[in-house]
């Protein structure tokens, strides 16, 4: 089933964001995954067919890989979810978990590898990417030297904005903002290095990160195609935007549109559709080396 928005009977909902739907268990927190997609920070009306099932399992498959960082998930498995959730089985399974109370940095924690989106546009205007400079003579798509953190600041609405990383250190203070970096650097490479064995480019990602119990813990997503950018590896080719496995395809599509980019966003045509959904599919499917359980 497609789901683009959900309410639970008797269960609290907390927050509703562009994709996840949040209630309060209590002591835990269930995040519900849905089908919604955004683009230019505005909600689609059409949803993608298990795009929320995608989110979640690949996001399960990486916290269970990344053993280095402690993260927010309790479980994932509908079998040990509360009873009062029973009832929601078909709404539940496969695209929610349930996870611990953490406090959010108020951070995004960006990590590039190549010189793409954003940070392409920074370099053209800049010759650095988020005051970090970079060789001279760079193309777009290109491997970057080493790999980049540049943290932004979560915005309520519109885009998040870059921040420099003395900006971050005062958000968050020193310690927890090195430790965030370290470890969004080093799950970053650890994923990069699993995905391009399966045919596939991680390009940049981001990754939020909260407080629990004094540590830094990873929570939220990580890795997937509505937080990273995915190049098939065979199509890559320094000097263009190569063809992606997340939601460029739409974004793409969207750009050919006389459309404001500002709500209410148009409806997708169905080959659209279609074409992301298998391409979030087989993003999962390869990188984890499972069938999506749909």
């Amino acid at each position: 089933m497609d789901l683009i928005t959900l309410d639970l009977p008797g269960v609290r909902k907390v927050a509703s964001g562009k994709v996840r739907e949040i209630f309060d268990l209590g002591e835990h927190l269930l995040f519900v995954a849905t089908d919604r997609i955004s683009a230019f920070d505005c909600i689609l009306p059409n949803a993608i067919p298990h795009k929320g099932e995608v989110l979640t399992q690949l996001s399960a498959f990486w916290f269970a890989r990344m053993g280095f960082v402690e993260n927010h998930v309790v479980t994932t498995d509908f079998a040990q979810f509360p009873e009062a959730l029973r009832p929601f089985e078909r709404e539940l399974r496969g695209r929610s978990m349930i996870v611990r109370k953490a406090q959010p940095l108020p951070i995004e924690c960006v990590v590039r590898g190549y010189l793409i989106g954003s940070g392409w546009k920074d370099y053209q205007a800049t010759g650095a990417v988020c005051g970090i400079a970079l060789p001279a003579g760079m193309e777009q798509a290109q491997k970057l030297p080493e790999t980049i953190f540049t943290p932004a600041t979560k915005a309520a609405s519109g885009h998040d904005e870059n921040i420099p990383w003395d900006r971050a250190v005062e958000l968050c203070g020193e310690s927890v903002a090195k430790h965030a970096r370290d470890f969004a650097i080093r799950i970053y490479e650890e994923g990069r290095a699993r995905a391009a064995e399966r045919g596939i480019i991680v390009a940049d990602t981001k990754f939020e990160f909260g407080i629990l119990d004094g540590h830094v813990i990873l929570i939220d997503e990580c890795m997937t195609p509505d937080s990273s950018r995915f190049w098939p590896a065979v199509d890559y080719r320094v000097g263009i935007s190569p063809p992606s496995f997340d939601k460029q395809f739409v974004r793409d599509y969207l750009e050919t549109l006389d459309w404001p980019k500002t709500p209410p966003a148009p409806p997708l045509p169905v080959e659209v559709i279609r074409h992301t959904s298998e391409k979030y599919i087989e993003a999962f499917e390869r990188l984890s080396g499972a069938k999506l359980l749909a």
